[in-house]
């Protein structure tokens, strides 16, 4: 499964919306420090991310820590900077998806070494960007599509009525 990173994260509800699109998708979420919230577990449960012990979390305490842990890791930074589309890349099956914080992204310092693997959402040319959370998924989901959809549940089914297409 593919990973997704958040670079210094700052607002807990989207992370936790992330989060629990990663324990939906069997995906690991890696959290590099600092961060903009604490991750204890009174923190966790008012924030209503009761379902946070089912995911593969990971923490780094910065970006230099993250790369030195996963040093054969191929990594896509999504940026409103970057030329690619998201949809213009083949995922690995273990592509790392990094995300930049809220207010500022991806530091462009990074991003000026991995031009290369540097992927963007199109949008309206005057807008500043997508959530956060909307942004992981569609690029999470793309990855996820590209693999066949592996390990996942791809059709679901009706417990108390009998499916009728023609009543719709």
């Amino acid at each position: 499964m593919p990973h997704i990173v958040l670079y210094e994260p700052e607002i807990p509800a989207n992370t936790g919306n992330i989060g629990r699109t990663c324990a939906a998708t069997g995906t690991g979420l890696h959290l590099i420090e600092p961060l903009g919230f604490r991750l204890n577990e009174k923190a966790l449960k008012r924030a209503g991310m009761d379902y946070w012990k089912e995911l593969d979390v990971h923490t780094y305490l910065d970006y230099p820590d993250f790369l030195a842990k996963h040093p054969d890791a191929r990594i896509y930074y999504a940026t409103t900077k970057a030329a690619k589309l998201y949809t213009e890349v083949a995922y690995e099956p273990d592509a790392y998806l990094l995300f930049g914080k809220e207010s500022g992204g991806i530091p462009e310092e990074i991003l000026l070494e991995n031009q290369a693997t540097a992927i963007r959402i199109p949008m309206l040319a005057d807008t500043r960007s997508l959530n956060l959370g909307n942004a992981a998924a569609i690029v999470l989901y793309e990855a996820l599509r590209q693999q066949g959809f592996a390990g996942l549940q791809r059709e679901g089914r009706l417990t108390k009525y009998t499916w009728a297409p023609e009543k719709l």
